[in-house]
């Protein structure tokens, strides 16, 4: 007999529309991984300029400050058909860049990946507010932690294929990867069953800056989704903090920076384990209280990182990958079930990228910081602002949770 803690995994990827839309975050994101690794590589090799490789990862994070715009995109229409026309484009986006073999052609690459960047955001707008139509809303917890442990699973296995694809065909083979897993994911979209109603068309008086407005005024006025948003982007602050002390970690335990990898391998088995937890813990303990839990856990983790030894290293770094994506999952499960209809994919967007530009922000000053004061001190003090950072989100619960108790005395009889 299945046991309570499998069902619901078992049920998600046993409906039909729920298992293609899983398979289809996989592909693409298998594809994305690689080309992330593989662009980079392939700007070096061209150039031999650290800083043009770099502006890779710009190009392609650098539309995400546009999310609350872009999001009114998935908006406007039903989402099944937008995600195959996105699909459809950035496959053959991608096969411009078999042309790209040498500097003067690196524009290209750079307009592909600003393009690929743009596109992604309104895909992920898009693909949130069809999986909350195609997915039960007792099973988008468990939904969102598969998805986790399939994007972190992809972490883990796509930049080699990308990096073993690189030396044997040059970015070329990666770019026509990366396009023919976008083919698959249009198959995938295309064979869902999932009816969604046509959106009623915006009045002609309202603006498409009124329209985006509409969603950041949601986020912000619902009790529980502006603090688990906010505590998002704070914890994804530190994270990229976090992140810019790696290699000086390495060297405080005597290694070479190859063992990098070996942490951030460990790192990603434990975002899968959460993820596959994820669903269970959403449903006994709720939202804000995982989130605020996982940032407790992420917050020890990243100041014991300040302690030169492997074992501990090895366990925070299982930790930090335990900790950090519950603020993730509980955010978005949280935005799917608490927003309407046709103002989920604003909604979305915004919270994308109020949650996830401060990781660049982190990255930036973290390098910084990591020459100046040193990572011991750094990581001590992230560790103590992450643990505010809980305290405040657990407040934060309890006033939502008083908020919501008084609504019904409170509201005027009609």
């Amino acid at each position: 007999m299945t046991t309570r803690t499998t069902w619901p995994l078992a049920r998600v990827l046993r409906d039909r529309d729920s298992a293609l839309c899983l398979s289809a975050v996989v592909v693409s994101g298998f594809g994305t991984s690689a080309l992330w690794l593989a662009s980079g590589v392939w700007v070096k090799d061209l150039t031999g300029s650290d800083g043009l490789a770099a502006l890779c990862l710009l190009a392609m994070w650098l539309p995400t400050l546009a999310g609350p715009l872009l999001g009114t995109l998935a908006d406007r229409g039903r989402r099944k058909p937008l995600l195959i026309g996105v699909n459809v484009l950035l496959g053959a986006l991608l096969l411009s860049l078999v042309s790209v073999d040498a500097p003067g052609d690196l524009w290209l690459l750079y307009a592909v990946l600003f393009v690929y960047g743009a596109a992604g955001v309104v895909h992920d707008a898009a693909e949130s507010a069809l999986v909350a139509t195609a997915v039960g809303p007792s099973l988008l917890g468990d939904f969102n932690g598969l998805r986790m442990t399939a994007t972190e699973g992809m972490k883990l296995l796509a930049p080699l294929a990308g990096a073993g694809l690189y030396a044997a065909y040059g970015g070329a083979g990666v770019a026509l990867l990366d396009a023919a897993t976008f083919v698959l994911a249009t198959g995938l979209y295309a064979l869902l069953r999932a009816r969604e109603e046509m959106p009623m068309p915006p009045p002609p008086i309202r603006s498409s800056r009124q329209r985006t407005a509409e969603g950041a005024r949601h986020l912000w006025a619902h009790p529980a989704l502006r603090p688990l948003v906010l505590a998002g982007g704070a914890t994804m602050l530190c994270a990229g903090l976090n992140g810019a002390m790696v290699y000086a970690v390495v060297e405080n335990l005597g290694h070479s920076p190859a063992y990098a990898g070996v942490l951030y391998a460990v790192q990603g088995a434990g975002s899968v384990a959460v993820g596959l937890l994820s669903g269970t813990a959403l449903r006994r303990l709720g939202e804000l209280r995982f989130a605020a839990l996982g940032i407790v856990l992420l917050a020890l983790a990243v100041a014991l990182r300040a302690v030169p030894s492997d074992p501990v290293a090895l366990g925070c770094s299982a930790a930090i990958g335990a900790g950090l994506p519950a603020v993730l999952i509980a955010a978005l499960t949280a935005v799917q079930r608490e927003t309407p209809g046709p103002l989920l994919g604003r909604v979305t967007a915004t919270a994308h990228t109020l949650v996830y530009a401060p990781n660049v922000v982190g990255l930036a000053a973290g390098t910084v910081l990591v020459e100046a004061v040193g990572h011991r001190l750094v990581l001590v003090v992230l560790g103590v602002g992450l643990l505010v950072t809980a305290a405040w989100l657990s407040q934060s619960r309890a006033r939502a949770e008083r908020t919501v108790s008084r609504s019904p005395s409170d509201a005027s009889p009609a």
